[in-house]
């Protein structure tokens, strides 16, 4: 079960977990795309799907298990991007980052970890944030609010599944810079220098093969762009020391976004 299935990280999840002979619930608001790509991996289920609304999901979920009856891998994978000051940022634009990036999260949570639960035998799920979840750079305060909170989200799922007894594991996607159109989900906001960043980023492959190598190792945190540890440790540092955040400066051709 894939969201953001129809471009990008989605896209190439999708195509990856294919070769592994998966069966595929695709989800996306692109309904085009996300019929295309369907029709290109044997016997996927193409399902459009607007990820801020519950009532979205939760017929997703119903799809699904109508269809194949269990869920073993879901991934909480759709995502836009905002930029700018955070005071620039309209409250339009915040409700639309957090309505795909949080609540599309949340959403997913609520419609499928208890039906996966409840199936019982060994599931997984994969939260997509953003190396803008474990650092925070300038002008992306409402991306960034939105990735942190989906790490936060993680941490907890993880503690919460594990409290049960629930043979469910937990994955947060934390990558950094992607060769993905995200940028352009941010019409007029993102500036020359982020799409050229983002541009010569990771391929969504190598993204995708990362994240099955993590799900069958079980490694909960998972680190695309090692370059950027320093980072985070800096912010560690920062945190313990009570001084607020320097300027973050990432490396320009692999760094953190999604």
């Amino acid at each position: 079960m894939i969201t953001g299935a129809a471009s990008g990280i989605g896209r190439a999840l999708a195509q990856r977990l294919s070769r592994e002979r998966m069966h595929l619930v695709l989800a996306d608001v692109d309904r085009r795309p996300l019929r295309e790509l369907a029709s290109s991996l044997p016997g996927a289920l193409a399902v459009p799907t607007d990820v801020s609304r519950m009532r979205d999901v939760e017929m997703l979920a119903a799809k699904a298990y109508a269809r194949f009856g269990r869920v073993h891998l879901l991934c909480n994978n759709a995502g836009v991007a905002e930029y700018g000051a955070v005071w620039e940022v309209s409250l339009r634009r915040w409700q639309r980052v957090l309505g795909v990036n949080l609540w599309g999260t949340v959403h997913g949570c609520l419609a499928f970890v208890p039906r996966m639960i409840a199936q019982g035998g060994a599931a997984h799920v994969v939260n997509t944030a953003s190396m803008a979840g474990l650092v925070t750079p300038p002008l992306a305060g409402a991306y960034s609010a939105s990735k942190h909170a989906v790490v936060a989200l993680s941490e907890a799922l993880v503690q919460d599944l594990a409290l049960r007894g629930a043979r469910v594991g937990v994955s947060v996607l934390c990558p950094g810079w992607v060769a993905t159109a995200l940028a352009s989900s941010a019409p007029g906001a993102a500036d020359r220098m982020m799409r050229s960043l983002i541009s010569r980023g990771l391929p969504p492959e190598a993204v995708a093969d990362r994240t099955v190598r993590a799900v069958r190792a079980g490694e909960f945190y998972v680190l695309t762009h090692p370059e950027m540890a320093p980072a985070v440790r800096r912010r560690a540092d920062e945190i313990l020391a009570g001084r607020a955040p320097g300027m973050l400066r990432l490396p320009r051709s692999r760094a953190a976004s999604r």
